[in-house]
């Protein structure tokens, strides 16, 4: 996002586009006074709905509809705000806005209103990531998520442990003038425990994020083996509809197919695959050339093989060239074999039939399991690769801490920097450049 003026007064379109019942424009900036005096026509009385008519230049009306003014600093942004709830036209909507601009307001870039709430310190920076998130939410689970770091709770828990460092920080810097008694009294003050707690506490709310970004991101799931295994068929039963073409001719499936599913509100993005073999046809090498490129990127890999001869040299070839991703062999056709579904006993092996779908939730249990996917119930929050970047930062400099020992410059020096990381996710130690990034990718009026 480009540097804007901070006082500049801004204003969108706050509701989706398209036609709806209601639409809202939202304004917000330091002096609104003239603004509303000139659509409006009057003063209005601060977080009293009002019908209003909202009027043009030469007092036509535009449309009517509900006013809503928030003084500073009693209003999400921070500043001054004006909502102006109409009909929910995209003609009519635009009119409203026009006259906005007209008055002396710009259009708001993307994120605009939340980057001021967040500059304002309305909000931190993990709050604000959370509002987008929730707008994006695709299952009941992540929207659950997204609220509870949008109140507060992630931030919570990594203020904590913010908290915490800065309390050991203190004792230790605090002996650094006093080199003959530094170490009896950080001992006598548990130092070396507390480290240990912090530590304990950074592993929860790691995971907890790890389950939070994995309802964020989803998890990449490919499906790969000789043709004729039954990809395309496993595929069309995790999805519940076919989603690929299945014939009994050998690789039928040329390019990729991707589909999204969800597993317990766990967002899967499923791919088949061209069966991988040697062939002469030009078409059929390309998918298997792009097979290799969607293994690449994967979380997790599915190889199938026929239940009616297991794993094969050609399927350990394959295996010879699997980079290191968690793998499940899926023996399928299990209906031609009288077998039953199982799973083996580490749970990388599965017996099942794509065609009855017998054995698929051991599969769908196992993929979740294979992600690191642990049921969270209220307990996860959402998180970003950003995040979990610095929770991993913080966690490295804490046990260089541990390794530092007594040498207490050392160990002092692992601990700021610890707390340097974690500031990170909540914005209190951000660079321009990162916000800019961060509030880009926001929906323009929020």
């Amino acid at each position: 996002m480009a540097a804007r003026n901070k006082q500049d007064t801004i204003a969108a379109v706050a509701t989706a586009p398209g036609r709806g019942g209601i639409g809202v424009v939202r304004v917000s900036g330091p002096d609104l006074t003239q603004l509303i005096e000139g659509i409006v026509g009057r003063a209005l009385t601060p977080r009293l709905a009002s019908f209003a008519r909202f009027r043009d230049a030469d007092g036509a009306t535009l449309d009517e509809g509900i006013a809503l003014y928030f003084p500073a600093p009693y209003s999400f942004t921070g500043e001054h705000v004006l909502e102006l709830q109409g009909h929910g036209g995209p003609q009519v909507l635009q009119l409203v806005l026009e006259r906005c601009l007209a008055l002396g307001a710009r259009l708001a870039e993307p994120g605009e209103f939340s980057r001021r709430a967040f500059l304002n310190g309305k909000i931190d920076l993990a709050q604000a990531e959370a509002i987008a998130d929730l707008i994006d939410a695709h299952s009941r689970e992540a929207a659950r998520s997204a609220v509870r770091s949008l109140a507060g709770e992630f931030s919570r828990r990594v203020r904590e442990l913010v908290d915490g460092l800065i309390h050991l920080r203190m004792l230790v810097e605090s002996t650094l003038d006093f080199p003959e008694e530094e170490i009896d009294f950080l001992k006598q003050a548990d130092a070396w425990g507390q480290l240990g707690t912090i530590q304990a506490k950074l592993a929860a709310v790691q995971q907890e994020a790890r389950q939070g970004a994995l309802l964020r991101e989803g998890l990449n799931v490919v499906l790969i083996g000789q043709p004729n295994v039954g990809k395309s068929s496993l595929l069309n039963r995790l999805a519940g509809y076919e989603a690929a073409i299945v014939t009994e001719i050998a690789g039928t499936t040329r390019d990729t197919v991707r589909e999204a599913i969800q597993i317990e509100g766990v967002p899967l993005h499923v791919i088949d695959t061209a069966g991988l073999r040697e062939t002469v046809d030009a078409v059929e090498r390309i998918g298997i050339e792009r097979t290799w490129a969607a293994i690449a990127k994967a979380d997790v890999a599915l190889l199938l093989v026929d239940a009616a001869h297991g794993v094969g040299e050609q399927e350990r070839a394959i295996l010879g060239r699997l980079p290191a991703i968690p793998l499940i062999t899926v023996h399928n056709k299990i209906d031609q074999t009288a077998e039953v579904p199982r799973c083996a006993d580490d749970s990388r092996e599965i017996w099942l039939s794509a065609k009855t779908g017998a054995g698929i939730e051991l599969l769908r249990k196992q993929l979740l399991a294979a992600a690191g996917w642990q049921a969270a119930g209220e307990g996860a929050f959402m998180a970003r690769g950003r995040h979990l970047e610095a929770l991993r930062g913080a966690r490295d400099h804490l046990a260089g801490a541990e390794a530092a020992g007594e040498r207490l410059e050392l160990f002092a020096e692992e601990l700021r920097l610890a707390q340097e990381a974690l500031n990170l996710i909540t914005g209190e130690f951000t660079a321009d450049d990162l916000l800019g990034r961060i509030f880009s990718q926001f929906c323009i009026g929020k």
